[in-house]
């Protein structure tokens, strides 16, 4: 096993230089540099920047380390450490200028994240985590453990979901949103799969499921999520995984996961 506050000390500096360059080079015509599984899913120059600077980042530290990006970084690497990246988790966001997007960097050694950090710029915050040694907030106003909020009934509890971009999947998914929102608190979607996950570790959300999410999106996250005290699966028994992500405290967790099987959350 590396060590990992070396690991965290390089995944910190790559998230903080891809989050400065993304906020000082913005361009202000910013636009869509080309689209992925759907015109609705853009990628800008911005999210290919970011990704290169992060690679060079951990590169120039960690050389025999391998990739796995959003944007195209594939390399296996020779030390067993594997860094994945999102260089831009809500892309459409920070397309919009709105403020819910995050640089997401993950290291993985044999498949599992073991450090996981979040930079979310725009709202001044960082999320980070290492396996074992829990899960943190730093921002302006200094640095806080994080805990999921415990004890919240099904009725009662507050969901950050998200959407894909395909519109048969979106339609599939806007149905089950019907299904489970009279059985919720309410419903938040903000946009950025690994922001979510750092909300529901900060207590500002008390569960989280997705459909489509990648990798990319949720190495970091779900780490931040787990070492804040979250279960982070399936359903019917399941990892997470693009089929279905689910995320809260335990309990609270049996019962969405239980519901969201119900309803068909996992299927188009």
């Amino acid at each position: 096993m590396p060590d990992l506050q070396e690991l965290l000390s390089v995944a910190t500096e790559a998230a903080a230089r891809a989050a400065r360059l993304l906020v000082d080079e913005r361009p202000p015509d910013l636009g869509v540099a080309a689209t992925k599984s759907s015109p609705t899913d853009p990628v800008t120059e911005m999210d290919r920047a970011s990704e290169r600077l992060v690679v060079e980042t951990v590169l120039a530290r960690r050389p025999g380390d391998g990739f796995f990006g959003e944007e195209g970084a594939d390399r296996a690497g020779t030390s067993g450490v594997v860094w994945v990246i999102d260089p831009i988790d809500g892309t459409v966001n920070y397309l919009y200028d709105h403020p819910f997007w995050a640089v997401s960097v993950a290291a993985e050694v044999e498949g599992e994240a073991v450090v996981g950090v979040v930079a979310a710029p725009a709202v001044g915050e960082t999320f980070w985590a290492v396996r074992g040694g829990g899960a943190h907030l730093s921002s302006d106003a200094g640095s806080r453990p994080l805990q999921v909020n415990s004890g919240v009934a099904l009725d009662r509890a507050l969901v950050g979901t998200g959407f894909g971009y395909a519109a048969e999947r979106r339609a599939r998914q806007g149905a089950v949103v019907a299904q489970l929102l009279p059985r919720v608190r309410d419903i938040r979607r903000g946009g950025s799969a690994a922001y979510d996950l750092c909300s529901l570790a900060a207590g500002r959300l008390d569960a989280y499921y997705e459909r489509g999410v990648q990798r990319w999106d949720t190495a970091a996250g779900a780490l931040v999520a787990r070492e804040a005290g979250a279960v982070v699966g399936g359903v019917r028994g399941a990892a997470a995984s693009p089929e279905l992500t689910v995320a809260a405290a335990p309990g609270l967790f049996d019962d969405l996961a239980a519901l969201l099987a119900e309803l068909g959350a996992d299927r188009d």
